[in-house]
Parts: C-alpha cells; sequence; structure tokens
C-alpha cells in the first residue's frame, strides 16, 4: 500500500496541498475515490486513508496503524564532504537501512569545497531523496539532513550523542573487531548514536584527535577496506543486528 509523509497534524478529514505530493497521489499514481493509502503526519503514527474527493485532494482518517518500523536508538551518519553523488547515495540507501540523520562537514581531507548556496541546495536534493526511501521503506520518520559549512559547527554538535564511533580505516588494518560489538551490546533503547566516516582521502589523525577528546571510540568495520558510501550501510546494519535482531532471540 502507498505511504505519505503529510505535514501537520491528524484531523477526521485531511486535504493535500503539498504539490509534490498532490502530483504523485493523483497525477502520477492515479488515486480515485475510496482508495486507501497510509498516511504518517508529524505524530509519526501511521493511519490508514480513504480518498473521498480526488478533486479536492481530500482524505478521510479510517484508523491508527499499529506499526513502527524504527530502531530503538536514534542514528546519525555523519560523513565528510564525498566526491560525486556519494551523499545521494546514502541519503537513500541509509533511510531504508533506519538512519535517523544524515549529517555531512568540510573535512581536512575532503576534495571538494561547497559553499552556503551550493550546500543549501545539495541539502534540499538530499531531503527530497530521503523522503521518497521513507515513503518507499514504510518509515515512521523521515531522516533530517544536515551539511555543516563549518566544521568548527558540527564538532559543537558531538555533545549531544550518547555513543560516538569513529570509523577509522588503521583500526581496520589492525584487525580491531571488539569495540563496535562491545559498546552495542550495552546500548539502550532511546541513545543517541553517531558514527563519523572520513571522505575518500580517510579521516586525518588531527581529526581523530579532536573528535577522541568528545568522546569518540576507534572502531574497525570488519577487515576489509570500504568506500564512503559503503561503510556507514555496514553500521547501520551492524546496529539492526545488535538491536533488533539479536534482542528479539
Amino acid at each position: 500500500m502507498q505511504q505519505y509523509f503529510v505535514a501537520g497534524q491528524a484531523q477526521d478529514v485531511v486535504t493535500i496541498t503539498d504539490k509534490d505530493t498532490v502530483k504523485h497521489m493523483f497525477n502520477v499514481m492515479r488515486l480515485t475515490e475510496d482508495e486507501e493509502v497510509v498516511l504518517v503526519f508529524d505524530d509519526h503514527i501511521k493511519r490508514l486513508a480513504k480518498v473521498i474527493d480526488s478533486a479536492e485532494h481530500c482524505f478521510e482518517i479510517i484508523e491508527e496503524l499499529d506499526s513502527n518500523v524504527e530502531m530503538p536508538v536514534e542514528v546519525t551518519i555523519a560523513a565528510g564532504f564525498p566526491k560525486g553523488d556519494k551523499l545521494e547515495f546514502l541519503a537513500q540507501k541509509g533511510t531504508e537501512l533506519g538512519m535517523a540523520n544524515l549529517w555531512a562537514f568540510p573535512a581536512d581531507w575532503s576534495v571538494v569545497k561547497w559553499d552556503g548556496k551550493k550546500l543549501a541546495k545539495k541539502a534540499d536534493k538530499l531531503a527530497k531523496i530521503a523522503l521518497g526511501a521513507a515513503e518507499q521503506s514504510k518509515r515512521n520518520v523521515i531522516p533530517q539532513v544536515t551539511l555543516f559549512e563549518k566544521r568548527a559547527t558540527f564538532m559543537a554538535e558531538l555533545e549531544q550523542f550518547d555513543k560516538i564511533f569513529i570509523a577509522y580505516e588503521d583500526s581496520a588494518k589492525e584487525g580491531e573487531t571488539a569495540v563496535l560489538a562491545r559498546e552495542l551490546s550495552q546500548v539502550k533503547a532511546g541513545e543517541k548514536i553517531l558514527f563519523i566516516f572520513g571522505p575518500e582521502g580517510g579521516i586525518s589523525p588531527e581529526e581523530i584527535a579532536a573528535f577522541e577528546e568528545k568522546g569518540g571510540l576507534k572502531i574497525g568495520l570488519g577487515p576489509r577496506i570500504m568506500r564512503v558510501e559503503t561503510a556507514p550501510l555496514y553500521a547501520l546494519s551492524s546496529v539492526s543486528y545488535a538491536l533488533e535482531l539479536l534482542k528479539q532471540e
């Protein structure tokens, strides 16, 4: 069944006003009277809704649905600005894997340089990708995208996290495998977790030191070296396995 995110609070009768959503519902998917969809409002609760007037884009709420597919913890993925369309890939696939936030920052070894105007345009594009992926994967929440123009602003945000993991290439090369598994076994529901990944060139020693001062832990992600767009997917899968699959046993 189709799912859509709708800004605002749920009411018995809802009129869709967002132009992109209206276009997709009634022009692309050709919804007609009495067809049903799932709507998710700002309270993140899914509700079954029925079209009552396709011309006016009106829906009647039928019932709340007991469906929550969010991870028990809030996972933020932060990457040094990468080249090409790697952030677009991360926005889509990270959303499908349960990411709560996608952050990017100007790392020491980032090749690309984006000013505020380019960052705003990029962030808007990424937000639209995350929205589409959240609807496709039946999420209750749309991941938020933040692109930091200055690294100092990014660093100031690290205080809010319960755990910070630094994906460090040298840790993988040295065969470190215990830290992530140990720490995930101690995570409690509701905690906020940050994974930091470098750009193509990796994370500089100075950045490692700065992240560790904020409480970051260096981790290896298995014996193989992964690209910047692959490593976050490994991390998200590891969190899901540890906190969603193992916890059900």
